[in-house]
């Protein structure tokens, strides 16, 4: 049987001004008890679905803040309902899994999740994993900066965290885009994959630099143009930079 670790010494609720909305997706009852009792009592505002069609049905009606989604789920899979969910919305996902598989946390980072905890886990764990999710996508209400022009065809609006590619909005995801706009800030500095880890997903995050990986060929995807250079430049040995 998986144990969870539930201490009253986690993230105090006043941190939680907003009342941000959690969904969470899980089969198991008893992990839904636990969470949603302990991320009530930080002050988040909390709904869970046993299953992936009435996830997304939920993702719809309730429009949370961040998602906690289990992979394996009955009526259709996590990644499933991860890649629905992440073709509509840009909400930070955080996902579930018993099993310690590189292979599973690389499939659902491919598909759109920003993150991952492997039962069983320590809720202080998932408060902090959590609060860390929602502080990033949050700071774009003290971001000032004038647009940011990357290239002739892609430009970053800042204050409102939208990318645009010749003049229309792209999604991403939320460390997609802290990954493009922290190298706009550096331009032509190389950054290891260890260092952009530290950096976007921060000291919580226990995946491989395939992440980094993963994240570059997603922001290559969505915004380079065929006629042009790659957005973000591989340094073959060492990791990546902007130009």
């Amino acid at each position: 049987m998986l144990k969870y670790i539930c201490n009253n010494n986690t993230i105090r609720s006043g941190d939680n001004m907003k009342n941000d909305k959690i969904l969470i997706i899980e089969d198991d009852l008893y992990i839904c008890d636990i969470l949603s009792y302990k991320l009530k009592k930080e002050g988040y505002d909390v709904k869970y679905v046993s299953d992936g069609e009435s996830g997304l049905i939920e993702v719809d009606n309730f429009r949370p803040d961040l998602i906690l989604l289990d992979i394996m789920l009955p009526t259709m899979s996590g990644f499933e309902v991860c890649k629905e969910i992440t073709q509509r919305y840009t909400n930070p996902i955080i996902m579930l899994t018993a099993r310690n598989d590189i292979a599973d946390k690389i499939s659902g980072l491919e598909l759109g999740a920003d993150d991952y905890i492997t039962k069983p886990f320590d809720i202080r764990e998932v408060a902090a994993r959590i609060k860390a999710a929602l502080r990033r996508v949050n700071l774009s209400n003290s971001i000032t900066d004038d647009t940011i022009i990357i290239n002739d065809f892609v430009k970053i609006e800042p204050s409102s965290r939208k990318v645009y590619l010749n003049n229309t909005e792209i999604k991403l995801k939320p460390k997609e885009y802290d990954l493009l706009y922290m190298l706009s800030q550096n331009r032509n500095r190389i950054f290891t994959r260890d260092q952009l880890l530290d950096n976007i997903w921060g000291y919580y995050f226990e995946g491989s630099s395939r992440t980094v990986d993963v994240h570059v060929q997603r922001i290559r995807k969505k915004l380079d143009a065929d006629t042009t250079k790659s957005i973000v430049e591989t340094v073959f040995g060492v990791g990546y930079m902007m130009r």
